[in-house]
């Protein structure tokens, strides 16, 4: 793909990913329309930034299809009064496409929050840009009462879409839709024996 292109790759990407699997949001496909994902992948990715499955970024990480960061933003429903985090799953992507809708925006990498990093702030809308097996403490310790999470989650082998709310303390995840989500091992149950 020539750089000449790529900006109709863009447009494929919104008409033909997004419109025809429900993500009609304007701020969605705005966001969407104008950052260049092809700028978030290895130089030898770039042809295949815009395909409807995730590219490899190498070192076991990805850029998850454009459907999946469409789908994460219309169930975000960002405001410039949210203050977010974004657990990153490397490409700096979602960051991006957020950056503008939201008053503050965070990123802290998947390995330092499963590695039980605690941070001080707190938030009204945390987005993990993968799916995980469950919600640690350190992560939903940062969600500020009746904030929003919305992540990719696994059950039972399959990835699904979820979001969340923090009520009284606590955060139950919904699962909405099954959806291709690259996981983020480092969110892994650790494995138990069984007989």
């Amino acid at each position: 793909m020539t750089n000449n292109n790529i900006p109709l790759a863009r447009k494929a990407m919104i008409d033909s990913q997004l419109r025809t699997s429900g993500v009609t949001e304007p701020f969605v496909l705005a966001r969407m329309g104008s950052v260049a994902r092809e700028d978030f992948v290895p130089e030898g990715a770039r042809t295949i930034a815009y395909i409807d499955r995730a590219v490899p970024l190498g070192g076991g990480k990805f850029l998850a299809a454009p459907l999946v960061h469409g789908k994460m933003l219309a169930e975000a429903r960002p405001a410039l009064d949210d203050t977010t985090l974004i657990v990153e799953s490397g490409s700096g992507y979602l960051a991006e496409l957020l950056r503008p809708l939201v008053g503050k925006l965070d990123t802290i990498g998947a390995d330092e929050v499963a590695g039980g990093k605690k941070g001080r702030k707190s938030y009204s809308l945390i987005l993990v840009d993968g799916a995980i097996e469950h919600l640690p403490d350190a992560l939903s310790n940062r969600l500020e009462e009746n904030g929003r999470i919305v992540t990719g989650l696994v059950l039972r082998g399959v990835t699904r879409l979820a979001t969340g709310r923090k009520v009284a303390g606590s955060v139950t995840l919904q699962p909405l839709a099954e959806i291709g989500i690259p996981v983020l091992h480092a969110f892994d149950r650790p494995k138990e024996w069984s007989f």
